[in-house]
């Protein structure tokens, strides 16, 4: 009986002892920590709390570096410009509807300094026939109005100039050709007015073709940093801070894909945009479309290699060679033509001026024209 009532009376007291430990661990009567963590404290001793912050996630921090120093060299355009009724949904995102009896329209676009004298560079349809040109700098609250350096409206450039009675922040261009799909890119630009908005993206593909109402671009950027109407004009930087493209275009029926001009593009006429105003460009004047077996069949042609003229412009330089429609167009200067684009390369690469030596055919047989090319 003595060994039953002291077990009974070792066990209500091991249960007693539980009970009031675990009311104090759950009342924070307690608190026990590692002795050398940061959260443990001395007896009769107050410490601080120390809170480490966590570091940046790897490559937010180049982002935000190269913001920081390319944003002030950023500018937004604001332009007066009449609108045409017909104008391509596109574009009327940047210049608004017209209403009622209303000839004029704000247009709004973005652009970036190219040297500290005040030349900056945006797209050609941002200051399409514009009247007035007003440019704000960053930071700043009073636009500065902007000459018209030059401009072309096939590779949708302008140049513009400003006189800020000091040296401006400038970017520098990148190497597009150089640039690699997958890498990281930052687009800096107004959209919807929204001055100097970041977005980021990576390059998604080099070499894309797109048509936009009568202007068609050639070897974009494509990227899915977001770029929204008044992006245009504004850089696409590379995590160097350098920059690779000039956001242009957006299709409007996706989301994530957005386009820019290639840098290599740019530096090759930005220097001739400066000092002519405009892009010299020879021209044969033909309309051109590939040959096939039908057509060389219907044509009454030996083979269906070459191209065929299918129109030739009135008073142009192959008019006045005698070139005609349903020609074949087999070599210029020695080379063989397989497609219609060999042509217009190979004139691209020519000079106003310049004669070239086309070895032409049509059901009459094979003849030798020569043409002067004249300017576009």
């Amino acid at each position: 009986m003595m060994f039953k009532d002291k077990y009974r009376l070792s066990l209500a007291t091991g249960l007693t002892v539980a009970l009031v430990l675990q009311i104090l661990l759950i009342t924070g009567v307690f608190f026990f920590a590692p002795k050398d963590s940061a959260l443990s404290v001395r007896a009769g001793a107050a410490e601080p709390v120390a809170y480490a912050s966590s570091p940046s996630p790897e490559g937010t921090d180049v982002i935000a570096g190269v913001v920081d120093r390319c944003s002030p060299a950023v500018v937004q355009i604001e332009t007066t410009q009449p609108v045409s009724p017909n104008m391509d949904p596109f574009f009327r995102q940047f210049f608004g509807a017209p209403g009622q009896g209303q000839q004029m329209q704000q247009g709004l676009g973005s652009g970036f300094i190219i040297n500290k004298d005040g030349y900056i560079l945006t797209n050609e349809h941002v200051v399409s026939q514009a009247t007035d040109i007003q440019v704000y700098l960053s930071e700043q609250d009073k636009p500065l109005p902007a000459t018209l350096v030059g401009s072309d409206a096939e590779l949708d450039l302008a140049v513009l100039k400003v006189k800020a009675g000091q040296n401006l922040p400038s970017l520098v261009f990148g190497d597009s050709d150089a640039a690699r799909v997958g890498e990281w890119v930052i687009a800096i630009g107004n959209p919807y007015g929204l001055d100097h908005t970041v977005t980021s993206g990576v390059l998604s593909a080099k070499g894309r073709p797109i048509t936009i109402e009568n202007r068609q671009y050639k070897n974009l950027l494509q990227t899915d940093a977001a770029i929204n109407p008044g992006n245009s004009g504004g850089p696409l930087l590379d995590l160097k801070g350098d920059v690779i493209g000039i956001n242009t275009a957006i299709n409007a029926n996706a989301q994530g894909i957005g386009f820019a001009i290639p840098s290599s593009t740019v530096k090759s006429v930005v220097n001739t945009l400066i000092t002519n105003g405009k892009i010299s460009r020879p021209y044969m004047g033909v309309y051109l479309q590939n040959n096939n077996a039908d057509l060389a069949a219907n044509l009454g042609l030996s083979d269906n290699t070459g191209a065929i003229v299918a129109g030739v412009v009135p008073g142009s330089p192959a008019e006045k060679a005698g070139l005609a429609e349903g020609d074949a167009i087999l070599k210029i200067n020695g080379q063989k033509i397989n497609t219609a684009g060999d042509i217009t390369d190979l004139i691209a690469k020519s000079k106003v001026g310049d004669q070239v030596r086309l070895q032409v055919e049509n059901k009459t047989g094979p003849r030798i024209v020569i043409i002067t090319l004249a300017e576009k």
